[in-house]
């Protein structure tokens, strides 16, 4: 453990009072020649918030001084929310007039003004930005006769920023630009800046997409240096790798990738065994062998941490020379490998495996729609075509169909969302948004690499090295037991006593597939769940009910998979010496953490980029019509969701033929007047109404404001029995009033006839 781990432990014990330097000096025996830099490590933890200095000059925690260290999440309405950092912390509050000038995404600490109170969200008060996340600011620049400002296009940030005129750099009303901040905002005063870049006139081809980038920080090219260190790399294969390594480039192998994809990292082989025993080869590009530690390619790679996808364009992690050359494994040419083969049983059962470091020869360039074309209509083209593959596609089938079954008898929690293609024109402009089809070849290979990377992970945790695994916690347990109430509610009972098992959920999953409530069900159980990421410790995958899982088959376009290949390499080369290994522990930890926050990155960018081209797509539809169904349904409305996976809000402002109270235990909007019912799940007709294009917003009106037939029956049934039950209670209450009356009459003549017999 760290100093700075070792002071944040101690000053977290229960028993810890505040202390001043020269105690803290005292009580970690530091003698005078180590104070200068303890004093170092104290004011470095101070800058980074970890601990806070009184007024009297002593240190402590926030979370014991009353303050509450974590991330800023603004509403583009101005008030915002803190994410605090510390496990078990409930989120707060901001109100706008507390954020004192912090803005989304900083990293602040708050102190609490008010508690808990009759259901109330705690609130707090912004009293320092330790960490400033917004350096950079896209948006419009506006100018006036003395100065300017720039409008951001994150509406999250809701405040201009000012610009001088000898700041302005040429840009013009209208221009899209990149801001940098000078000078942060203060109470009252809005924050200052400089042009740094100007993009060009919002609505410019390309520029939508464009932003985005900038505006998540993405790496648009490679630096020279990495470029030319690129170039240098031979295209030829050493003749000593040839010497060294398995040679596997007779062995029939094939990848399968969509149509678009250039960087084939993962191809697959596959042999009958007696028994209904399969020996299944999954082999990955050798990016390692050329990405080497700390060379120029490595500190980029790890820098970017991953590839990005964004609809017309890719962010790779590597240089094309690499990641759509020398180490895409495309047919017919020699490429330097990792190769995992695992004797499977007809259970499902990996028996055996190898790893081993190869030569390989892929024989075609396979799609999943070819591969799925020949599996599911026997397509005699293509059948033809690849005759000498045919039987090899089979056994993959049959296969992956005993691997899938496998997952799902060890409960693995399998959701079936469906994910979007969208088409646009040669000028960037969506023209078809459709779901994503899945077929079997889709399903062939992510079930290969599935129990590729539960193998290779369950073999390094045997070996106790320092690894990189991809881990899922268990849910939230407060979330998961507001799920387990919705389900009930709906019918569904789920089974597991105080520990959830992956298997309890999956049930739930089969009992509601293919009913209305499907889409619903999965995804209030995926917001229950934790967020699966990359991490030094085996603590097992969750919704795969793995115990043991990493990401090992996708090193052109991963961080992580790279980093674990070069362990691996160095354990079959017996270079993993005690120093090595103590070496890997920091390592590991750093590919972890950054893999995991380039990861999130990656992700928010691809989600906005559809929401955006989506937006742009029914913007050309206002007036339309379409049958969707009810995705989800809060205090302010319905979101509805039509066939091609484009989400709309139906606002509750909009419902207007009665007041609509929100059913937050049964998820549902119930007419006050009419009775009418709103429920997820439930099939709506409704008309385009609004876009905004800027937040990335689709507003939908009900066409009729109907619920269906169906519903209203069940409505009527239920107020009918409700009108029953009603009587059936007021008659026996009166039953029993009568009764007790009668009673007490009884009771007062005898207690009369008593005192008459007394008299």
């Amino acid at each position: 453990m760290g100093i700075k781990q070792t002071l944040l432990s101690f000053m977290r014990e229960e028993a810890y009072r505040p202390m001043d330097i020269q105690e803290l000096a005292s009580i970690f025996n530091i003698n005078p020649s180590e104070f200068k830099a303890f004093k170092r490590v104290l004011k470095s933890m101070e800058k980074e918030g970890l601990i806070i200095r009184t007024k009297k000059e002593k240190y402590g925690v926030p979370e014991r001084l009353g303050l509450i260290r974590g991330t800023l999440q603004v509403h583009q309405k101005g008030f915002a929310f803190l994410l605090p950092e510390l496990e078990g912390e409930k989120d707060v509050f901001i109100p706008g007039s507390a954020l004192n000038g912090a803005m989304n995404g900083d990293v602040v600490l708050v102190e609490i003004t008010k508690e808990d109170k009759n259901g109330k969200k705690r609130e707090g008060e912004v009293v320092e930005v330790i960490e400033r996340t917004n350096n950079e600011i896209i948006g419009v620049y506006e100018d006036s006769q003395n100065f300017g400002f720039v409008v951001p296009e994150d509406p999250r940030l809701n405040s201009d920023i000012f610009i001088s005129k000898k700041d302005k750099n040429g840009a013009k009303t209208g221009d899209l630009v990149i801001c940098e901040i000078t000078k942060w905002a203060e109470k009252r005063k809005s924050p200052e800046g400089v042009i740094k870049e100007i993009l060009g006139k919002k609505g410019d081809k390309g520029l939508d997409i464009l932003t985005i980038i900038k505006k998540y920080g993405l790496p648009e090219e490679f630096p020279q240096k990495v470029l030319n260190y690129a170039e240098g790399i031979p295209e030829e294969i050493d003749e000593e790798e040839y010497r060294r390594r398995k040679d596997l480039r007779e062995v029939r192998m094939v990848t399968i990738d969509g149509e678009d994809a250039k960087d084939l990292d993962d191809a697959v082989s596959i042999t009958r065994l007696d028994g209904g025993k399969y020996r299944l080869g999954v082999h990955i590009a050798d990016v390692s062998h050329y990405v080497r530690e700390k060379n120029p390619l490595d500190k980029e790679a790890l820098k970017r941490g991953t590839s990005v996808y964004l609809i017309d364009r890719v962010i790779p992690m590597l240089p094309k020379k690499l990641s759509n050359g020398i180490c895409s494994l495309n047919p017919k040419v020699d490429r330097l490998a990792l190769s995992c083969f695992m004797t499977i049983d007809s259970k499902g059962n990996v028996l055996e495996h190898e790893i081993v470091e190869s030569v390989i020869r892929t024989n075609e360039r396979m799609t999943y729609t070819d591969v799925t074309k020949i599996l599911e209509e026997n397509d005699p083209e293509l059948m033809e075509k690849y005759d000498y593959l045919v039987d090899d596609f089979r056994a993959m089938e049959e296969l992956c169909k005993i691997l899938n079954a496998r997952r799902m008898r060890r409960g693995a929690v399998d959701f079936d969302f469906e994910e979007s293609k969208i088409i646009l024109d040669e000028n960037g402009k969506p023209i078809e948004i459709k779901p994503y089809e899945r077929g079997i070849a889709n399903r062939i290979i992510e079930e290969f690499m599935l129990v590729c990377n539960e193998t290779i992970a369950e073999h390094m945790f045997n070996q106790q090295i320092p690894f990189v695994y991809r881990i899922h916690e268990e849910p939230d347990e407060e979330k998961l037991a507001k799920f387990r109430e919705f389900v009930y509610n709906l019918g569904y009972k789920m089974k597991g006593g105080e520990e959830t098992e992956p298997k309890d959920l999956q049930e739930i999953l089969n009992a509601v597939e293919g009913k209305k409530e499907e889409k619903v069900v999965s995804t209030l159980l995926l917001r229950s769940m934790m967020q699966a990421k990359y991490s030094p410790q085996c603590v097992g995958h969750f919704g795969l009910a793995a115990k043991y899982y990493c990401h090992f088959t996708s090193p052109i376009r991963r961080y992580p998979d790279l980093q674990i290949h070069r362990i691996i390499k160095e354990y079959l080369n017996g270079r993993l010496s005690e120093s090595r290994q103590k070496k890997l522990i920091d390592i590991v930890e750093v590919a972890a953490r950054q893999s995991s926050e380039m990861e999130r990155v990656a992700q928010d960018a691809e989600r906005e980029v559809d929401d955006l081209k989506k937006a742009e797509y029914m913007q050309e539809r206002i007036g339309e019509e379409f049958q969707g169904i009810i995705s989800s349904v809060t205090s302010f409305g319905l979101f509805v969701e039509l066939p091609n996976t484009i989400e709309g809000l139906v606002h509750v402002t909009s419902l207007d033929d009665d007041y609509y109270i929100y059913d937050e235990d049964h998820l549902c909007l119930i007419g006050e007047s009419s009775k009418k019912v709103y429920r997820l799940g439930d099939e709506v007709r409704v008309r385009c109404s609004k876009v905004d294009i800027d937040n990335r917003e689709i507003y939908f009106d009900l066409v009729d404001g109907e619920s269906s037939d169906e519903e209203n029956k069940e409505i009527e049934v239920n107020n009918s029995i409700d009108e029953v039950k009603k009587e059936i209670k007021e008659e026996l209450l009166s039953i029993i009033k009568n009764e007790l009356l009668e009673e007490i009459k009884e009771e007062i003549k005898e207690e009369i006839l008593n005192e008459l017999r007394v008299e």
